[in-house]
């Protein structure tokens, strides 16, 4: 007994300095949020008087009277549409892609995949200008198309990338079997790839709509009329509206980080599963 307790007790010492990280990212990473929160409960008044106390009154018409209102809704429709189709489109083409670079041997193949994971280090900054020129010529200002297309080709690179990765980790037996049953290239692709790539689609897809939905500078870019806005556009005109009201900005700051939280929360364990799915395979 005496040295199991001693064991025992070398181990809690050596994951003591890991708890205590993890307390204090997790405090670093919720406290804000708690602080918002509470903030949003209170009136302009009493978060100057009582920043950090909670709330003596507790006023819920701060967040009530966004959510009456048709402007959040409308914000959170946008956000919504062009994070799917976002999503939809470069998981669908970068699938293709990757099966491609995984599965077929063709001259410049390795040439072509460099070439894609260059976009990682192409930032959206430098492509901003000749992005914008391109769209109004295109005529796909103000248009939801100016977005998501961009978008989608910004997330080609990552996605690509997770995917390879995944796909190449399919044993070539399989595609054996399944050509002698008569299914071809493409057949073996969506009928057996796919489903087995469930893991990694459910992370990338994750990613898409994280980063579709965190866009700030694009959507500013395209969208001068307000019909399209998103929620990070109307984060700050809201709070150049109510730049003296801090509460109910706290408020709208909350309602805005509501959504991406809840859609976290239950793709969670499926962006977890997929990143670990590569290294628990063979």
């Amino acid at each position: 007994m005496g040295l199991r307790s001693e064991g025992r007790s070398r181990r809690d010492a050596r994951t003591w300095p890991l708890h205590i990280i993890l307390v204090t990212v997790g405090a670093v990473m919720i406290v804000p949020l708690v602080y918002a929160v509470l903030s949003g409960f209170k009136s302009t008044d009493e978060l100057s008087s009582n920043p950090f106390g909670l709330p003596r009154h507790w006023l819920g018409s701060n967040y009530t009277d966004i959510l009456g209102g048709s402007d959040f809704w409308k914000l959170l429709g946008n956000s919504t549409l062009i994070a799917v189709a976002t999503t939809v489109l470069v998981v669908a083409v970068s699938a293709l892609a990757a099966f491609s670079f995984a599965r077929f041997a063709f001259r410049g193949r390795e040439v072509l995949f460099t070439f894609f994971t260059m976009g990682l280090m192409f930032p959206f900054a430098v492509a901003a200008l000749p992005l914008f020129l391109l769209l109004r010529y295109l005529g796909l200002l103000d248009n939801p198309l100016g977005v998501i297309l961009p978008q989608a080709a910004f997330g080609l690179p990552m996605t690509i990338i997770i995917l390879r990765a995944f796909f190449r980790e399919i044993p070539g037996e399989l595609e054996e079997a399944a050509t002698l049953d008569g299914c071809s290239s493409f057949g073996f692709f969506w009928r057996v790839l796919l489903p087995m790539a469930r893991p990694a689609l459910g992370t990338v897809s994750v990613l898409a709509v994280v980063t579709s939905w965190n866009n700030f500078m694009l959507p500013l870019l395209v969208f001068t009329d307000n019909t399209w806005w998103t929620l990070p556009i109307g984060v700050q005109q809201f709070q150049g509206q109510y730049s003296a009201e801090y509460a109910r900005v706290f408020a709208y700051l909350v309602l805005a980080m509501v959504p991406a939280l809840a859609f976290y929360s239950v793709a969670e364990r499926q962006l977890v599963g997929g990143l670990t799915a590569g290294a628990t395979k063979g």
